[in-house]
């Protein structure tokens, strides 16, 4: 599995997060959100795989959540991983990101997860400008047609 960003650190015990999320495209862009909880970071829709739920059912909600817009999924495009400290929730974390292209479906309301708002970018816009590396690298190998 690709490893994006630093190796896990000796010492630090990783809880396992596995995720998925959105590289939701239409018209030549991407659907990602900015979210300015801490600081202002763009990411692609998605997010953790509750209990009881498979990564396309998570994928769903958390694109609802933070954009607002339903989505279709069209296919998987790979996963993912990171170590990382995730601030909100106190813990260091293996996170497993799975990713999906998509082409959005309805847009049903302003996003409804806190400090949120959804943005449409081309991918040269987006691609220098996510927070994750390994996002960035997605959605330039989809761009470039390695994927």
């Amino acid at each position: 599995m690709k490893r994006f960003g630093s190796p896990p650190r000796p010492g630090i015990a990783y809880t396992r997060r596995p995720g998925a999320y959105a590289i939701i495209w239409h018209d030549g862009r991407v659907l990602v959100t900015e979210e300015t909880a801490a600081q202002i970071e763009i990411q692609l829709p998605g997010g953790g795989i509750d209990p009881g739920e498979g990564p396309v059912q998570a994928l769903h909600r958390e694109a609802l959540e933070e954009t607002g817009w339903s989505l279709r999924l069209v296919r998987r495009l790979g996963v993912y991983q990171r170590y990382t400290f995730m601030p909100d929730y106190g813990i260091h974390a293996r996170k497993i990101c799975h990713l999906y292209l998509c082409t959005p479906g309805l847009r049903l309301s302003a996003p409804t997860e806190a400090h949120h708002r959804a943005l449409w970018m081309t991918p040269e816009e987006a691609i220098p400008q996510l927070a994750s590396p390994g996002d960035a690298w997605y959605l330039s190998a989809l761009v470039d047609g390695q994927i």
